[in-house]
């Protein structure tokens, strides 16, 4: 008898600690028992009826942990670059995430650096690539560290501020280079690195490098294991670049609900279902605002800001298309948005539209 307790004991243990967790589904919430006035999702329907938000897919919103307002909606779409049509959206199906990968990727970082796996933030970038010797033999080069990558502050050369399309743009180029770090490390160093931010899909690049040679595993393996099905997230798709690796900086695929799983992870601080997911500590410095993005500002693969009405930090994953994920600690609240509107002059003003114009005025604040 004492060895068969012995095991189901061991049984119980092993299901509780080395198992993924099963995600409970999503509970609803009065969107006025949540802190918003009545009638929110009227508006946003007639809103949206309207024509006023083009090509959005979806979006959902989450207070209190619980699921206040969810809509899907169908319009032309993209993977990774490639039409695929038009789709009917719903709770089911995966959406491009574009450069939220970027987050995504720091979030990677933190549970590595915590497990030991990857360089410390002050280490110098190009001790790890032992290759590119005639790159570290420049001091100025060798002193852009792994922090200066977190931050899109490592003073080199970068240029994503023409189309998606066009090898003019510096993402674009990278993917399309023999070697994708050494075209990034070795652009021309144009400014001290950690004094001038630039947005440089490439240090999100070199980040996915370094969690991929210290755990000796792929993106998608080593999120699902450490994020996404401790989360509960299952089915989650990391589209490959051009040289068959995970793209780290826009490949992410997820459904919108999981999307907003990590979301309230972040609320929080970093756990879920009783155990701590990345450590919140990281996510704290992740937060910090240390660079200026010239309208807001940005922390390690994050934009942050403070909402006007009430001054309190919110947190963003953004990415290309129209694609959000928007975390206000203190209210409590997640938002994501995807849309189709790639490569079009004003994608931004969808979710800003929803945001300003239709969230925020409908939500009272958290006491």
């Amino acid at each position: 008898m004492v060895p068969q307790i012995w095991f189901r004991c061991a049984v119980i243990v092993f299901a509780a600690v080395c198992l993924p967790l099963k995600a409970a589904a999503w509970e609803t919430i009065d969107p006025v028992a949540a802190g918003f006035e009545d009638g929110l999702a009227a508006t946003l329907d007639a809103r949206y009826e309207r024509g006023d938000f083009t090509n959005l897919h979806s979006l959902v919103v989450v207070r209190y942990g619980k699921l206040v307002l969810e809509r899907y909606y169908s319009g032309a779409d993209e993977r990774w670059g490639s039409p695929i049509g038009n789709v009917n959206f719903d709770a089911g199906t995966l959406h491009d995430l574009r450069s939220i990968s970027k987050s995504i990727t720091s979030l990677l970082y933190g549970i590595a650096l915590a497990d030991g796996l990857v360089p410390p933030l002050d280490a110098p970038v190009l001790d790890s690539f032992p290759g590119y010797a005639d790159l570290a033999a420049d001091a100025g080069r060798r002193a852009v560290t792994v922090a200066h990558m977190l931050t899109m502050t490592p003073g080199l050369a970068w240029n994503e501020d023409v189309p998606y399309n066009s090898l003019a743009n510096s993402e674009i180029a990278m993917e399309n280079a023999s070697d994708r770090y050494r075209y990034v490390l070795g652009r021309p160093l144009v400014t001290e690195p950690g004094t001038q931010w630039t947005y440089s899909g490439g240090t999100t690049a070199v980040l996915g490098h370094l969690i991929e040679k210290g755990t000796g595993r792929g993106l998608l393996e080593y999120a699902n294991e450490k994020l996404f099905e401790p989360l509960g997230i299952d089915g989650a798709e990391w589209t490959s670049g051009l040289n068959g690796r995970a793209a780290a900086a826009s490949g992410v695929r997820l459904r919108p609900r999981d999307l907003a799983r990590i979301g309230q992870m972040i609320v929080d601080g970093g756990g879920a279902g009783g155990r701590q997911i990345v450590p919140a500590h990281w996510l704290a410095a992740s937060f910090e605002k240390h660079a200026s993005t010239g309208d807001d500002s940005y922390g390690y693969q994050w934009w942050l800001g403070d909402m006007s009405t009430t001054g309190k930090l919110w947190i963003a994953g953004i990415g290309l298309g129209g694609q959000r994920l928007i975390v206000v600690p203190s209210e409590h609240i997640v938002v994501v948005l995807t849309a189709g509107n790639y490569n079009k002059p004003a994608q931004w003003q969808v979710p800003r539209a929803i945001v300003t114009e239709v969230l925020l005025p409908a939500m009272h604040r958290h006491e």
